[in-house]
């Protein structure tokens, strides 16, 4: 599919007035809003998947460093406000069917199971969740069925229970990461093989490119929202797809306990969205916002008794780590096959430090924002001979991290990252790793606000209605009809990849959540 064009799907909605009415209407064609609408598929009801964005095209620009680098050719969200210095920032942000999922690095795994529990940091608490692992497990093993996830077994040593080994063997390190794995295992560390979502089955498309973390996949090879699970609901003939729709806000009847609308644009003309339920799976920032301007008589927002819609926003604490060896040249095409989680829960006064992860393999292009003040043929040669990792710690909520609306309706987010300390040890410990496993020179960036692939929390779960937003179904308190099943519910963050666990919650609510 070229540029400019558009796939000739089943279900995608052409409106033909200026109002659509459907039985659910779910907000965002993402993850979560991908994986609920597949869940509903057979359920008997009208599904409507609205989504801002269009399809993404694929086109030879899928696989260029360049054109998705340097020109930034996918990201497509308008700017946001950095609300701590009024200063206007783009979000790696990508509006298309399927989310952020269409460049996600496909890394997939399951939250440990300790994380669903109150978890103490160097810097304050994690909090429990209002349901267990064990609740979520049988529909973390159907979202692995779903999205194709390749691992192994038992490597992990924080690896949660499970009821079924992975759908698919772990994809094989290439020999430099092969060997990288053995250096850690000298060293008495336990590395496993990264559980990862990309279509490695017998008769699958993948090719193992250097162009799929960060890139949107030319083969439909990754396991993204829209191959794996929108697709599927659209040929089932009772799920339907607007695109290009922008929900602007939620309109509810007198009592102020259900909404009857949701008022939208679409291709620049006014669309009235009808329905008997609604979903949001805007994402984190952008379900809050939605739910910030939805006023109409109420100055807190819709859904926003608690005052916590858009408070503790969390977004993990990471960093870019490129470790060199000069006298190694790196052959290493696809990269992203290695994990490392020995650090992840509690370690003596520092407490739990976080995961350490491959990179997709960089590329002097895409190490630009990394290495910013390197001319390009040092880059190109660091490149050439790195092993690239990234490494993720939680991110502990706070009130005062929030998402707002300006009078305009323009996002601003304010964030200020809490639990540093810890990052700032897994980080020194990482590069001591790889010093002894042969890489003596050490290159380490954290990101800032404007990575916010990891987003959540805007609109926390719990049992109570004064200091959370929605129920442990992810309905809100305040709404008879209102649900959220994006990230925005989750109440922390934990310190991995969130993918697989809003694909497993969409399916719990689906089938528990009260949409039968």
């Amino acid at each position: 599919m070229k540029s400019g064009q558009r796939p000739d799907v089943p279900g995608l909605l052409r409106p033909s007035g200026p109002e659509v009415d459907c039985d659910i209407a779910v907000i965002g064609a993402g993850m979560g809003g991908a994986t609920l609408a597949y869940a509903l598929r057979d359920s008997g009801a009208r599904v409507l998947v609205v989504e801002r964005g269009d399809f993404l095209p694929r086109e030879a620009e899928n696989w260029s460093p360049h054109a998705v680098f340097t020109q930034r050719r996918y990201r497509n969200a308008e700017q946001w406000y950095n609300a701590d210095t009024g200063r206007r920032f783009q979000p790696n942000q990508h509006y298309y069917v399927g989310g952020n999922t269409k460049v996600f690095g496909a890394t997939l795994p399951r939250f440990r199971e300790a994380d669903f529990g109150s978890v103490r940091h160097a810097e304050g608490l994690s909090r429990a969740w209002p349901f267990s692992y064990a609740e979520l497990e049988p529909y973390y093993a159907e979202a692995e069925r779903i999205y194709r996830v390749h691992g192994t077994v038992g490597q992990d040593p924080t690896e949660p229970w499970r009821s079924a080994g992975f759908p698919y063997p772990a994809v094989p390190h290439e020999p430099a990461v092969a060997a990288l794995a053995d250096a850690l295992r000298a060293q008495g560390l336990a590395p496993f093989d990264l559980p990862t979502g990309i279509d490695l089955r017998p008769d699958g498309t993948c090719v193992r490119c250097a162009t799929c973390d960060g890139f949107p996949c030319l083969l439909g090879a990754k396991s993204d929202a829209e191959v794996c699970a929108l697709r599927p609901a659209l040929a089932s003939g009772k799920v339907s797809l607007l695109t290009r729709t922008t929900v602007t806000g939620l309109r509810t009847d007198p009592t102020g306990r259900r909404v009857i609308l949701a008022a939208a644009r679409h291709d620049g003309s006014e669309l009235r969205i009808r329905a008997d339920r609604y979903v949001l799976a805007c994402g984190a920032v952008n379900t809050a916002a939605l739910l910030l301007r939805s006023r109409t008589d109420r100055p807190a927002g819709l859904a926003n008794s608690s005052g916590q819609v858009g408070r503790n926003y969390m977004v993990h604490n990471s960093t870019f780590l490129v470790a060199v060896d000069p006298r190694r040249p790196s052959r290493t095409v696809f990269q992203k096959t290695l994990g490392l989680n020995d650090w992840y829960l509690a370690n003596g006064a520092h407490g739990p430090l976080g995961n350490v992860q491959a990179l997709g393999k960089l590329q002097a292009t895409t190490a630009r924002g990394l290495l910013p003040h390197l001319p390009t043929p040092v880059r190109d040669f660091l490149t050439r001979h790195s092993v690239d990792l990234y490494l993720t710690s939680e991110d502990l909520p706070a009130p005062d991290n929030r998402v707002t609306v300006g009078p305009s309706g323009a996002i601003r987010v304010g964030w200020r990252p809490v639990n540093l300390a810890p990052h700032r040890e897994l980080v020194r410990r990482t590069a001591r790793m790889m010093r002894r496993a042969g890489y003596p020179l050490i290159s380490a960036r954290r990101m800032g606000i404007d990575v916010t692939s990891h987003q959540c929390g805007t609109a926390v779960a719990g049992t109570d209605p004064a200091t959370s937003v929605v129920d442990p179904m992810c309905k809100a308190h305040d709404l008879a009809n209102l649900w959220i099943a994006d990230s925005s519910w989750f109440p922390s963050s934990a310190a991995v990849n969130p993918g697989l666990t809003i694909a497993a919650n969409a399916l719990r609510i689906a089938e528990k959540g009260g949409f039968r």
